[in-house]
């Protein structure tokens, strides 16, 4: 006897179940913003230092994060996008993907393989460009 030609698939969770998970998301992402907000990154001493920045002198696509996301919480995007821009950007982009699954729900089905990997491939790339071009002359105005 042959095996079935596809296996079947796992059905979506229920409902209520897609929009604890949301909330959930929503709840702890808002925390972390709180918490950032209210003890500031520019302090030393609040939070551990970058160890790529510590081991090799170079910034990280992630060196100014906290500021950005600080910045963001009182207000000043311009001082958030100085501090780091992929930040920013990148979480409106997450943003945006979370309100479109929100108010849309999950697929029926997860979308195919190949692009998710363009959509990783894309995100690599953008990061490592990011990275790059902060560390050099001129991309100074990336870094933090």
């Amino acid at each position: 006897m042959a095996p079935p030609p596809h296996a079947p698939r796992a059905s979506p969770p229920p409902p209520l179940h897609r929009v604890g998970a949301a909330l959930t998301v929503l709840a702890l992402t808002g925390a972390a913003c709180a918490y950032v907000a209210l003890v500031d990154p520019h302090v030393p001493g609040h939070y551990p230092p970058c160890p790529v920045r510590a081991l090799t002198g170079l910034h990280c696509p992630g060196c100014g994060g906290l500021r950005s996301v600080h910045a963001l919480t009182h207000g000043s995007p311009l001082v958030a996008l100085r501090a780091n821009a992929l930040v920013v950007l990148g979480g409106a982009a997450l943003l945006a993907a979370y309100l479109t699954h929100a108010v849309r729900g999950a697929p029926s089905r997860w979308p195919r393989a190949p692009r998710r990997a363009t959509l990783l491939r894309a995100t690599g790339l953008i990061i490592t460009v990011f990275t790059v071009l902060r560390n050099l002359p001129l991309g100074a105005a990336l870094a933090p």
